[in-house]
């Protein structure tokens, strides 16, 4: 695809921009990544970066603090991004939680989080997985009872990623049992400060400390911290998970690829295979870009399309990137380690979780099969 004026400049602006600011340190600590979610001493330092040149949140609306861009200035944003080997920003304030502030939040919410998350000040988790309520997200059992201007949180969240290094979590909790289990949750803001909160750490396969178990016993969290009317948090939560499951799952992934179809010796089955997944992560960038137009289909149900097909691809790229480093580092002396197979088994072990996480791309498939064939 070849761009027009317009893009051509605005790509020649952020390949500029991404020379003189993405520091050697950065491109390595993202090289290094095995989750999608970086370490925030790495992922704060880029945003702090990002938010001085006004571009730290491509897809706000400008009202808000984003950019003003277009679609494709976001799409090229990204790709660029992931060529230069830009570390990842943490997606729960940027680009989960603060929508759903943009949609449902008060004036007074709104002027209170949404700079707080631009300049990284608010580090965010997300609360909504517990012990037996995972894909079955209403069987959620975390109690907010009121108490005069309160909730009192009872229970425990789990597969919290960096709830140790939270500030902040978005949460559901159970305010009613009333009726469909759907019609009792209610959406709160809270603070990880609050006395009665506790965080147990889930070590990984890979062992990585991304996961963790949060406990609240007696918990207080204001009123004023709901998010849309009490009892009505489920559909504040679809909104929140149009976000979540869709993406730019392309952009990261050529990148990738293209580092291991440059490796020599493969083979020519290894490069048939490679070849194959070129071709499928060109048709998964149309299908985004088409996405990103808003042709053909729902936000929500492009969310989930891409869901599956991205978190898909991301594992297959895994298994090839194992192979790809596995003959590499039989070729190594005696003694000696390959760097990179050292990421890439970890990621391919982390990204197993990412056909589950955000709604299990089983239950996706169902959702896209009501969806589309009635």
């Amino acid at each position: 695809m070849t761009d027009d004026p317009a893009t051509a400049a605005f790509r020649a602006e952020v390949r500029a921009f991404l020379d003189a600011e993405l520091t050697p340190d950065l491109r390595e600590a993202a090289a290094r990544a095995t989750s999608v979610f970086i370490e925030p001493a790495v992922s704060l330092k880029w945003q702090a970066i990002l938010h001085k040149r006004g571009w730290v949140a491509p897809d706000w609306p400008e009202a808000f603090g984003g950019p003003g861009w277009d679609d494709m200035q976001r799409y090229v944003f990204a790709a660029e991004c992931a060529a230069a080997g830009a570390p990842s920003l943490a997606p729960m304030g940027l680009k989960m939680v603060a929508p759903v502030i943009m949609q449902y939040g008060t004036p007074q919410q709104q002027a209170f989080y949404l700079p707080r998350i631009l300049s990284g000040e608010d580090y965010w988790c997300q609360g909504f997985s517990e012990p037996g309520a995972g894909s079955d997200l209403a069987s959620l059992q975390l109690r907010a009872e009121a108490d005069g201007a309160d909730y009192v949180l009872n229970g425990s969240k789990i597969w919290t990623t960096h709830a140790h290094h939270a500030n902040r979590m978005f949460c559901l909790a159970r305010t009613s049992t009333e009726g469909k289990p759907q019609a009792g949750i209610t959406f709160l803001l809270l603070d990880m400060e609050s006395p009665g909160i506790s965080v147990k750490p889930i070590r990984t396969l890979a062992g990585d400390h991304e996961f963790n178990q949060v406990f609240f016993d007696d918990v207080r969290v204001p009123q004023a911290n709901r998010l849309g009317d009490e009892n009505a948090g489920w559909t504040v939560a679809k909104h929140l998970l149009t976000f979540e499951r869709g993406g730019k799952y392309a952009p990261p992934l050529i990148g990738r690829l293209e580092a291991l179809r440059a490796r020599e010796g493969l083979g020519p089955v290894l490069d048939a295979r490679l070849v194959r997944e070129a071709v499928s992560l060109r048709a998964l960038q149309a299908l985004e870009m088409k996405a990103m137009r808003g042709e053909g289909g729902s936000p929500a149900l492009y969310a989930s399309v891409l869901k599956v097909l991205g978190t898909e691809a991301m594992q297959r790229q895994d298994t090839l990137a194992c192979e790809v480093e596995g003959l590499a580092a039989w070729a190594l002396p005696d003694g000696q380690t390959c760097a990179a197979l050292a990421v890439a088994v970890p990621r391919y072990l982390n990204d197993r979780a990412a056909s589950i996480y955000a709604g299990s791309n089983e239950i996706q498939r169902d959702l896209i099969a009501r969806a589309v064939l009635n």
